[in-house]
């Protein structure tokens, strides 16, 4: 879909006709020259697998010849779906094969990642990823499509254990969080594509819909239009609370394509129907932090302003007042594939809490009776990392009812609270090390004598 967007083939050629499908094509596209002379598009990716099967189905598919050789990087037995098995020792291959992505980089801005927490390369190995690329590149943006697995989609019996030790990471070495929820996609499957037996190509194509949507703002120039620390900077209030439920709009069945006209009103109040999220979320049930409305195609930007500006009005009590224009709104002209107008929401809502409390229970049901747990402290974990991952998304789960229950002039009596706090705990330390240094010195006077 990305490349049809870009007017790419599947060797990377470029065979479009709109010089803008070339304008920022090298956010996610190095330029290079192949022996006839062309020049050839090739993805500013690294694939990793810690089995060798789906990536040699992509080396041997369709579009194959698109991708560098060694952006590969493939294991030898699996992670048995084990989040312990991170394989620790492909870290440094992979951080080799990120360096020299970044070199090429005239900017860099951030990281994307993309990953299922069910099994146990996308959760374990790509927890580990994380906390090494925090460690390595520290003031640049990660930003992860973090796919959460549900019992209707399930693959093994212990994706509870695997999606909450991720979570517990993604807290702590995560800027930005995009939340798709295989619960969610199979439902707008079944409801709108009336596929009776969703498999993962369908739930896929759902979500590359979505990922096209939310980074359309970094691949187009257009009005209003943001980069990726933009994006994280209008979105997150609080650094933990940066987990973000994604919307699209239009979802409808590709046979009645042809009988379906959608006006900006119509998008806009999709974007927030509960219906047309990728997360078994209930809105109705918090209160919107933050939204950015990504609106495409033949849209009037003024229509599109006008129509989320309404909306927010008319649902007022739905959005948090103790943060002013906590919507914003971008343009791009350019259409997504096969549709004339298309939307995308990212909303930071007190409501994803649901989606964590279900992961919980899952969790807490397996772990009080220990089950599958010899598997994990087989590969050198310790039970206490359970415990400390449960408690960690405890506590996410509390600071998302805080916030939801915050007016704006507790909010601000808060900020106060934590800046007196934070003057009486520097006072604390210059007197404490003032304290030291008379210590030493009289030590030193005494040895002197």
């Amino acid at each position: 879909m990305l490349l049809v967007e870009h007017g790419l083939d599947k060797e990377g050629h470029y065979v479009g006709s709109d010089p803008l499908q070339l304008a920022r094509a090298d956010v996610y596209f190095s330029e290079i020259n192949n022996q006839d002379g062309r020049p050839k598009y090739v993805p500013r990716s690294v694939q990793i697998d810690l089995e060798a099967g789906v990536c040699n189905r992509i080396r041997s598919g369709p579009t194959g010849a698109l991708f560098r050789p060694d952006t590969f990087l493939t294991g030898e037995s699996g992670a048995g779906n084990n989040w312990a098995k991170g394989c620790a020792e492909l870290v440094d291959s992979i951080l080799d094969i990120i360096r020299r992505q970044t070199d090429s980089c005239d900017s860099l801005q951030g990281f994307q990642m993309l990953h299922s927490l069910g099994g146990g390369t996308g959760a374990g190995l790509g927890s580990l990823l994380l906390s090494k690329l925090r460690e390595e590149y520290p003031d640049r943006m990660l930003a992860t499509f973090s796919i959460l697995p549900s019992p209707k989609v399930s693959e093994t019996v212990v994706e509870p254990y695997n999606a909450l030790l991720s979570i517990h990471q993604l807290i702590e070495n995560c800027d930005l969080t995009i939340c798709l929820d295989n619960e969610a996609l199979y439902d707008i499957a079944l409801r709108t594509q009336h596929i009776q037996h969703p498999d993962f190509e369908s739930l896929n194509s759902l979500i590359s819909q979505v990922l096209c949507g939310v980074s359309t703002s970094l691949r187009f120039p257009g009005q209003l239009n943001g980069d990726l620390r933009k994006l994280g900077m209008n979105l997150i209030p609080f650094p933990r609370l940066h987990f973000l439920m994604p919307s699209y709009a239009p979802f409808f069945d590709p046979k009645a394509r042809s009988f379906n006209r959608t006006s900006v009103d119509d998008l806009t109040r999709s974007l927030f129907d509960r219906r047309n999220l990728l997360v078994a979320c209930d809105p109705r049930f918090g209160r919107y932090l933050t939204a950015a409305t990504i609106f495409r195609g033949k849209v009037s930007s003024r229509d599109a302003e006008h129509s989320v500006r309404e909306l927010q009005t008319r649902n007022s009590a739905s959005f948090v007042e103790w943060i002013p224009d906590n919507v914003s709104v971008t343009y791009s002209s350019v259409p997504p594939v096969g549709q004339p107008v298309a939307a995308t929401c990212l909303a930071n809502s007190t409501s994803i809490q649901e989606l964590f409390t279900r992961n919980m229970t899952q969790f807490s049901a397996m772990y009080k009776r220990r089950a599958f747990l010899h598997w994990y402290t087989g590969e050198g974990m310790d039970t206490m990392e359970f415990t400390e991952a449960e408690s960690n998304v405890q506590d996410l789960v509390h600071e998302y009812q805080q916030a939801s229950h915050l007016s704006a002039s507790s909010w601000s009596a808060d900020i106060d609270t934590r800046f007196q706090y934070q003057e009486a705990t520097v006072e604390e330390y210059e007197v404490e090390e003032y304290a030291q240094e008379e210590e030493v010195q009289e030590e030193y006077a005494e040895e002197e004598q």
